[in-house]
C-alpha cells in the first residue's frame, strides 16, 4: 500500500508536505520514477509546482492551488522573502562554530560546479553538533542554486554525508554511511501570498536521518 505524503499545511492557495528521500518532487525528462506531483494527485491533491528538492533529499515543498499563487509565491522566491532552513550532516569537523560560502555555482542541465562564470550563491551555516567524524549543521540558503548545498560544502573539503555527486571518492571518511545525502528541509516560513500573514513551517527529521544522528551520537 502507498504511503500518504504528509501535509504541513494546508489551506485554499497553498499545501505544504514533507517530501520523503527518492521521489522526485516534480516530473523530470529523462529521470525515471515516481514524483511529488503525482503521488498527490492520487491523495486528491491537485497542485502547482513552485520549487523542488533534489531526489535525495527530504524536506518540506511549498505547492500552490492556482496559478495565480503560484505567480505570487513565484515572485516572493525571486525576492528571497521565502527562508529556507535545512538541517545536514558534513563530514569532518569544523574549526569555527559558523560560517558563511559564497562560491559561485555555474548550472549546466542536470549538474552544476563551482566557477568564477557561475551566479552568485550564499549559504550561510552554523554548527549543531560535532561528532568524531561529522557535523551536524543548520543551513540558511540565501540564494537557490542548483545542488548549492552539496555543491558548497563538497567545494569545502566537508561533502555531506551519502553525497556520492559531488564528493569524488571523500564519503570514505566517514565512519557511519548514510544510504542517501543527508540534507533535509526541516524549516520554511514566507509570508502568504493572498493574506500577507507569515507562515512558519517546521518538517521533522524522517526516521532515517533520526537513526544516522543517533548512530554518530554512540560512535
Amino acid at each position: 500500500m502507498e504511503r500518504a505524503i504528509e501535509v504541513l499545511h494546508d489551506d485554499e492557495q497553498v499545501l505544504v508536505v514533507h517530501k520523503p528521500p527518492g521521489l522526485l518532487s516534480v516530473p523530470t525528462p529523462n529521470a525515471e520514477g515516481d514524483d511529488l506531483v503525482a503521488a498527490l494527485a492520487r491523495q486528491g491533491q491537485a497542485v502547482i509546482a513552485v520549487h523542488r528538492l533534489d531526489r535525495e533529499v527530504s524536506g518540506a515543498v511549498i505547492f500552490a492551488r492556482d496559478a495565480a499563487t503560484r505567480d505570487q509565491l513565484e515572485e516572493l522566491f525571486r525576492a528571497h522573502a521565502v527562508k529556507k532552513t535545512y538541517w545536514a550532516l558534513a563530514q569532518g569537523r569544523f574549526q569555527d562554530k559558523h560560517g558563511v560560502y559564497k562560491w559561485p555555482i555555474l548550472e549546466d542541465g542536470a549538474n552544476a560546479r563551482i566557477s568564477a562564470q557561475g551566479k552568485p550563491s550564499e549559504t550561510r551555516w552554523s554548527v549543531l553538533a560535532s561528532y568524531r567524524h561529522a557535523t551536524e549543521l543548520q543551513i540558511d540558503l540565501i540564494t537557490g542554486r542548483r545542488n548549492q548545498i552539496r555543491l558548497h560544502f563538497a567545494h569545502a573539503g566537508h561533502p555531506l554525508a551519502g553525497e556520492r555527486k559531488y564528493a569524488y571518492g571523500r564519503d570514505s571518511q566517514v565512519r557511519i554511511k548514510s544510504r542517501r545525502v543527508a540534507l533535509h528541509a526541516w524549516h520554511v516560513e514566507f509570508p502568504h501570498p493572498r493574506t500577507h500573514a507569515n507562515l512558519a513551517i517546521e518538517c521533522p527529521l524522517p526516521d532515517d536521518l533520526m537513526e544516522l544522528r543517533a548512530h554518530l551520537a554512540d560512535a
